[in-house]
């Protein structure tokens, strides 16, 4: 029993003894003002007045008695102390259901796991039937927190999506997104499922864990005083219905799906990889990939780059990047640049791969030791993507620029899930986009300077606009706006996940303000939602049983459907509507259902990271939708 009703009893008794003192307190009150009035009236008033007294005496008397009977209950704890101590401190319940349900959600059967947010509502589930009450304001604070970073994080790729060259993907993503929102409306409303049911089915099904929050704002604003009944049917459906939405999505893309569409998904991602290869070097990218070293090299008299400019000497070899890093004349170390000519007898320090320098530089040069000149600080950087003018910009575009010159990529990483891309020469660099690079600080602080800057590690969270956000977005979201009579709000729920993807863009375009740092976004997005998650179990558990019971099967079912149907027909709408590559179709089609686990799974069948390119803009997009639709359902079944 929560705080509210252990205390319900005492209030009560307090509540009736003091209504009574007001009432006797009136009617002596009455009793004198008559006597004052009137001194003929006195007698009868008085007997009146005393048999009146002696009625409500006699009752309150009663009353009191029944009150104080009652406030003397005490509350009916369990024996067992652990038990006892959570039901009077139901804090230690959430934080029990968190330990429990992140060490089940980390168990792992190949590609798949239960995840923390599983994990979590079976432990609150179980945890409940203690028959423990929780404050729903606590799950209303830690959930707005979870909107707000989702929205933080899948801002950027949102807006690229809907305003640019992503806009056939953002596209693909609304009509998957509806798509699955018909899918669960139709199967709901076949099946008879009340409102709780019907957003459990979606939110499970869909694998869109975040809908669950919005369903019930709006369940409490329709269902009256049927809402707390639908409440505790929510988590029933998404329980039954996740572990096929996670596994048969992901079985459906990378094995079903390459058959549905005709294609050798492997034969068809060497075919991306080559024809966005274009302008590469005979050697490829592949020296982005290899082990960063400096080392010093006396130039022989009938050395290659005897006469040659330190540009001209970098590029003796196109297919493998090497960079002059400083240079020792007569015995003195000298600044130079690009044009700097060289001579025998030069030392230089030569950055590059570990085979390039053995191979390429070895021959017509003498490796020597000197330490000042070798020791230039060398460092590895992760760039946020932020200059408008490189959005866009492919791979090879961007190594062409002198800015470019002396730093080498390791990595690129796109999107609130951090999918890595393959790195080819007509891969396009996107805003939001966070680069691994390595070189000397000298290279590395220009390319920082000319793409966005340095992300490096922070601890600090700007708590002030992550407040504001969430109030300015909650306060939009409250508003109402009757359309044919019928009241339609989109919730502080969904006004915190709409200012979350404001300020997650605005920061990606003026990364002066809003900072949140990878760890606290990442406690907003899992705790955040997993607190929620928790005591919305919690709250369920008493029921939880008899539900399942119940409807335990025939949600099974119709979950199944709710997730097949629209992946079935996904990578068809992406094929012949949309014209999306085959190399891309089922990557597009995961994340059109937020589905990371799916995508993984393609990648790997695919042996490429190809399909990840299409990932992340609709994952983007439907992430927004789908958390939406845990409202719409809603609205479309009361």
């Amino acid at each position: 029993m929560s705080a509210f009703f252990l205390r319900a009893p005492l209030k009560a008794g307090l509540l009736a003894a003091l209504a009574m003192a007001f009432v006797v307190y009136l009617g002596i009150g009455g009793m004198q003002t008559a006597a004052a009035a009137d001194g003929a009236t006195v007698v009868a008033a008085a007997e009146q007045s005393s048999d009146a007294k002696h009625a409500a005496t006699k009752k309150a008397s009663t009353e009191h008695k029944a009150a104080e009977a009652k406030s003397a209950e005490k509350p009916q704890y369990s024996k067992i102390w652990v038990v006892a101590t959570l039901q009077k401190h139901p804090t230690l319940a959430i934080f029990l259901a968190l330990a429990i349900g992140y060490w089940i959600g980390a168990f792992k059967f190949g590609h798949f796991s239960l995840g923390a947010v599983t994990g979590t509502l079976i432990a609150g589930v179980l945890i409940g039937q203690l028959d423990i009450a929780v404050s729903s304001q606590v799950k209303t604070i830690f959930f707005l927190l979870f909107l707000f970073a989702v929205g933080y994080g899948v801002g950027p790729q949102f807006v690229r999506g809907i305003a640019r060259d992503g806009a056939p993907q953002a596209l693909f993503a609304v009509v998957i997104s509806v798509l699955c929102l018909a899918m669960t409306y139709i199967a709901a409303k076949v099946a008879g499922f009340d409102l709780g049911y019907a957003a459990g089915l979606l939110a499970g099904a869909q694998t869109i864990s975040a809908s669950i929050g919005l369903a019930t704002d709006a369940i409490n604003r329709a269902a009256g005083g049927q809402a707390a009944g639908m409440l505790g049917h929510m988590p029933i459906a998404y329980a039954v219905t996740y572990l096929f939405g996670t596994i048969g999505t992901g079985m459906i893309l990378a094995y079903l799906g390459p058959t549905l569409l005709r294609i050798n998904l492997p034969e068809e991602c060497k075919r991306y990889e080559k024809e966005h290869s274009a302008g590469e070097p005979e050697g490829g990218m592949v020296s982005a990939w290899h082990r960063f070293e400096l080392r010093a090299f006396k130039i022989k008299p009938d050395g290659q780059a005897v006469g040659k400019t330190v540009a001209q000497a970098e590029t003796l070899h196109s297919e493998i990047r090497v960079f002059i890093e400083g240079i020792r004349r007569d015995g003195k170390i000298v600044d130079f640049d690009a044009s700097f000519v060289l001579k025998a007898g030069d030392i230089v320090a030569v950055s590059g791969p570990t085979d390039a320098l053995i191979t390429v530089v070895e021959p017509h040069a003498e490796e020597v030791a000197d330490r000042e000149l070798e020791d230039i600080p060398v460092e590895s950087v992760d760039v946020f993507v932020q200059k408008k003018a490189v959005d866009g910009k492919t791979l090879i575009e961007l190594a062409k620029e002198d800015f470019a010159r002396g730093v080498y990529m390791t990595k690129i990483t796109r999107g609130a899930t951090s999918v890595e891309i393959p790195i080819l020469a007509q891969t396009q660099i996107h805003r939001g986009d966070i680069l691994r690079i390595s070189g000397t600080k000298v290279h590395t602080d220009r390319l920082t300077a000319a793409l966005g800057y340095a992300d490096r590690p922070a601890t600090a969270t700007d708590v002030v606009f992550v407040g504001l956000g969430i109030v300015l977005g909650g306060l939009f979201g409250a508003m109402v706006v009757p359309i044919a009579g019928v009241p339609i709000t989109l919730s502080t729920s969904g006004g915190a996940l709409i200012a979350g993807l404001i300020v997650g863009w605005l920061r990606c375009i003026h990364p002066t303000f809003g900072r949140i740092p990878a760890p606290a976004l990442w406690f907003m997005n899992s705790v955040g939602l997993n607190i929620f998650i928790a005591i919305v179990g919690i709250s369920a558990g008493p029921g939880f049983v008899a539900g399942l019971k119940g409807e335990g099967v025939n949600l099974f079912i119709w979950g199944v459907i709710a997730t097949s149907v629209p992946m079935l027909m996904a990578p068809f709408i992406g094929k012949y509507v949309f014209k999306l590559d085959p190399a891309i179709n089922l990557g597009c089609c995961g994340g059109a259902r937020t589905s990371t686990a799916s995508v993984a799974m393609v990648a790997d069948k695919a042996q490429s990271n190809v399909p990840m390119l299409g990932y992340t803009v609709p994952y983007a997009v439907s992430n927004t939708l789908l958390t939406l639709w845990g409202m719409v359902i809603v609205l479309l079944l009361a």
